[in-house]
């Protein structure tokens, strides 16, 4: 349960970059945002570990970095550009679902109904939350958002499919390097050199940077250390409903009742996704433990066997066997048999010759 909570804190602290971009940041720069929000962080992170990646993660972490990262985050602001936010982000929500269908594939875990019930209601949910109905939509935008959900998607299942012993801080600053590289001539191509920063910009920067980038990230990938990815992935319908909260405490913006019904109905999705999981996780330890019971059952019967045979051959002392079996040396053989029942017939031949 704590490993949920804390892992949950990623998506939560991500529901937050709207209100931190529209407040603190310069306008019309997302992909510098996206840049300045994990390269340093992912600098910071690789200097503190002092760990370079090794043997195949010199392109693993590449490969993730451009997936959860690199690719990620600018087609998540094109599908932003070209749509309304409520279509970027409901498009978006078929992450959990894209998810347990490559767990499936990649990871042997199987997709119950009720993991794809709860990644449709995640979808249905988000919808009321965000969408509104005077919202247009855009090929190019829809195809964005789609790609940007699939790279994150395929990001959390490679991420749970590849393990390393390597610190989690300096696997963290691996992939933020390797996204900041992707990220960085697409920004100095779409957006130019940045603009003169003021100390307000600076802020919102560092908090993206810190806040929003190494911590979250390092939360994020530590959950998809100890948690199933479908676990994981179902967690960040949390940003919308985060994102929803903080626009109406802080920005003043409505709240209407289908927005309540669908942030309702995302956190019912997630519950019920978050159980399903852990029943399963239960029935294979179960599982576990009674093959492992059955098979120490049927390995003690025949050490209590030998044991019980061994300890009647040490209290027999030889006398049972000297009754019961021939002895190898013939019949009339003593080769076998206790030096006192070998010395029995000679004792009793005395008094006849006398």
């Amino acid at each position: 349960m704590l490993s949920k909570v804390v892992t949950a804190l990623a998506p939560a602290v991500w529901g937050t970059t709207y209100f931190v971009t529209t407040e603190y940041l310069p306008p019309d720069r997302p992909l510098l945002a996206g840049l300045l929000r994990a390269l340093p962080a992912g600098l910071l992170l690789v200097a503190v570990t002092r760990r370079l990646p090794r043997g195949d993660w010199w392109w693993r972490s590449p490969v993730l970095g451009a997936l959860n990262i690199g690719l990620f985050l600018p087609l998540l602001f094109l599908a932003a550009y070209r749509l309304p936010g409520g279509v970027a982000a409901t498009v978006g929500a078929v992450q959990p679902l894209v998810v347990a269908e490559l767990a499936a594939v990649l990871l042997g875990q199987r997709m119950t109904a009720r993991v794809a019930l709860s990644a449709i209601a995640g979808i249905v949910g988000v919808a009321l939350l965000v969408l509104r109905a005077d919202a247009r939509l855009d090929v190019v935008g829809v195809a964005a958002a789609l790609g940007g959900a699939v790279a994150m998607a395929a990001g959390v299942v490679l991420s749970k499919r590849w393990t390393t012993p390597a610190p989690l801080l300096a696997v963290t600053g691996w992939q933020l390097v390797a996204g900041g590289v992707v990220l960085l001539p697409v920004t100095l191509l779409v957006e130019g050199l940045p603009p003169a920063l003021t100390a307000t910009n600076l802020g919102g920067f560092a908090y993206l940077g810190l806040i929003g980038g190494a911590l979250t990230y390092a939360l994020w990938f530590r959950g998809l250390r100890v948690l199933p990815a479908t676990q994981v992935t179902f967690l960040g319908l949390l940003s919308p409903v985060v994102a929803t909260a903080v626009g109406w405490l802080l920005l003043d913006q409505g709240l209407t009742a289908s927005q309540v019904v669908g942030a309702v109905v995302v956190l019912g999705a997630l519950v019920v996704a978050q159980r399903n999981s852990a029943q399963r996780s239960s029935a294979q330890r179960s599982s576990a433990q009674r093959s492992a019971q059955r098979s120490s059952a049927g390995s003690s019967p025949a050490r209590a066997g030998s044991g019980e045979e061994m300890g009647e051959r040490h209290e027999d002392h030889g006398v049972r066997s000297a009754r019961w079996r021939r002895p190898p040396g013939g019949r009339g053989g003593t080769a076998a048999w206790p030096r006192r029942h070998a010395r029995q017939p000679e004792a009793r031949s005395r008094p006849r010759g006398r």
